[in-house]
């Protein structure tokens, strides 16, 4: 074993599995199986019902679909409403959001101050967790950081296997109420570790939103403007719910379905929000904004970003694969309604930020892709829009937020969301999720190990 290499065994059984494992791309049309859960045309397959949230983004008219404005509701309440009266009345929304998501009503004002007041107080980790659970094995990156708080809380839970929807609410709102710690924790273990930085370990505050808290938790002086904390809460208000069809939400209730523990199927949800396909897509636009603002020499001058953007779109810049990351979504076409807020807002802060140039050129961006799309793409039916990644991940940037915490920021607000499915799926005593997959290979002779 002397001339063993690890290194020449692993790649020879890559190269076996590669081999052996990928499918004829024409069996899935022979078949008619639904890639990704999806029909064709890219609708999604319906494999359950909710109450929860809902997206929209076109209409189905003798079975052709009609794009119209994107709209987005939270138990039946468009989300523009809830963002427009917190703002009318100079509230922070992410906690009514979350209590309208888990409650399904909105709160009268003594429920959610009696809420928000119960919420404060769940905030700080169980005595030892952050030095046991996350100094003592720190992770480089927050979100599988994060999964591990979440399955090792299991172990800090008097009652975790209790699935009655009293139990799985009351850790339902430990896990909003944490979230923010767990994470914050989690990003001074990886500086003081992995980037030879200091760290800055803040008790949360009860009494401020969670925002502001989480604000307070990653700035080594504990500061924040109000400006900057209310950006934090509509990004928070905006991810919180994107119907049960998204990746981690359905996985949330595919887990939940097999009847384990509310850990186990909030750990899975995290797993999925990771994904650059999913909740890391952010940052990818700043992955490929900083070659964009590298390779283009003025950024206000429309042929020049033009330029730039084709040769993405052929694959001659960014990262190879095409795609102009923040342009797309699967169901919204004319506009993403989270866009269309998160872009409002921002320019108060690029006011504030100094920033209103580069602002000026997202905006700019989401003008002209759609049309170079269609330009570089003729057949293709396919309407574009900004989608909530174009905007979000600047927004962080000008709050001086870290690029490795813009996914776990997505997890803090998304869990709200996680917290409903998990509850709808335990209450509805659904089936467990069993789909089926068609075997495309032909049973075959064994053959024994001395005539192999």
């Amino acid at each position: 074993m002397s001339d063993f290499s690890e290194q020449a065994f692993l790649s020879k059984l890559s190269t076996l599995a590669k081999n052996n494992d990928p499918i004829d791309q024409s069996l899935y049309k022979t078949y008619d199986v639904k890639r990704g859960l999806r029909y064709s045309d890219g609708r999604g397959v319906l494999v359950g019902l909710t109450k929860i949230g809902d997206v929209s983004g076109y209409e189905v008219k003798d079975d052709k679909k009609i794009a119209i404005p994107g709209r987005l509701y939270y138990r039946g309440y468009n989300v523009e409403q809830l963002i427009a009266d917190a703002e009318a009345n100079r509230q922070f929304g992410f906690e009514q959001t979350t209590y309208l998501l888990i409650f399904g009503e909105l709160p009268t004002k003594e429920q959610l101050d009696e809420f928000t007041q119960f919420l404060g107080s769940r905030r700080e980790l169980p005595q030892f967790f952050t030095e046991d659970m996350i100094m003592k094995a720190p992770s480089p990156d927050i979100m599988n950081k994060l999964a591990r708080g979440v399955l090792a809380s299991y172990s800090y839970d008097k009652n975790p296997e209790d699935n009655s929807a009293e139990n799985v609410i009351r850790q339902c709102i430990d896990l909003v109420a944490r979230f923010p710690s767990l994470v914050s924790n989690a990003y001074q273990a990886k500086r003081r570790y992995y980037d030879g930085q200091s760290m800055y370990i803040h008790y949360s505050d009860p009494t401020v939103s969670t925002a502001e808290n989480f604000l307070r938790l990653i700035r080594p002086d504990a500061q924040y403007s109000r400006l900057e904390a209310e950006l934090l809460d509509l990004a928070l208000i905006l991810h919180a719910e994107h119907g049960g069809g998204n990746n981690s939400s359905f996985t949330v209730h595919v887990v939940s379905s097999a009847d384990t523990d509310t850990y186990s199927a909030i750990a899975a949800g995290v797993g999925s929000l990771k994904g650059r396909r999913h909740g890391g897509a952010n940052i990818q636009v700043m992955k490929m904004m900083d070659g964009l603002k590298a390779g283009v020499k003025d950024w206000s001058n429309e042929n020049q970003v033009k330029d730039y953007l084709r040769k993405i779109m052929r694959k001659e810049a960014g990262d190879g694969t095409g795609l102009v990351y923040g342009m797309g979504h699967a169901v919204y076409t004319i506009s993403d309604p989270r866009a269309v807020q998160l872009r409002r807002k921002a320019r108060e802060l690029a006011v504030e930020k100094n920033c209103l140039e580069e602002f000026e050129l997202y905006c700019l961006i989401e003008r002209l892709t759609p049309d170079i799309f269609a330009e570089e793409h003729p057949t293709s039916t396919k309407r574009i829009c900004a989608n909530v990644d174009l905007y979000s991940g600047f927004i962080y940037s000008m709050l001086g937020i870290p690029r490795e915490l813009f996914t776990p920021i997505f997890a803090i607000s998304r869990i709200a969301g996680w917290s409903a499915h998990r509850i709808e799926e335990v209450v509805s005593d659904n089936r467990i999720y069993r789909p089926a997959y068609k075997n495309v290979l032909e049973p075959r002779e064994y053959v024994p190990i001395n005539a192999r």
